[in-house]
């Protein structure tokens, strides 16, 4: 309903950001960024994106760059879908480190006392 309402008081309009010349700058611009949030996760993260997304200060730049050429939708879109892979990622590591022989309860014998 909102999409026909919406379509209905712009028929002419073409919105550029659509298009796939501006999808490819806006990947690009994207795998800049998170390719630095990689190459700079040692560091301590300072600045604050949507979601609660935190990247370094050395990052900034491409942040900047990503907002520009992507919508904020997009943005805040790619923000929880990276931070979603990196939980999943924390979590199967952290799998990875526990596991080993599997350590069964010994079975209790029990010897009656003669009282």
């Amino acid at each position: 309903m909102a999409m026909e309402t919406y379509a209905s008081r712009n028929p002419e309009q073409i919105h550029t950001d659509v298009l796939s010349k501006s999808r490819q700058a806006c990947y690009k611009a994207r795998d800049a960024f998170y390719a630095c949030l990689e190459k700079e996760s040692a560091k301590k993260p300072t600045e604050i994106g949507s979601v609660g997304l935190l990247y370094p200060l050395e990052c900034k730049a491409s942040r900047t760059e990503f907002e520009r050429n992507c919508r904020a939708s997009w943005v805040k879109h790619f923000d929880r879908l990276y931070c979603k892979n990196k939980r999943v990622q924390r979590l199967l590591d952290d799998k990875e480190s526990r596991r080993g022989p599997l350590s069964l309860p010994q079975p209790y014998t029990f010897k009656p006392t003669n009282s």
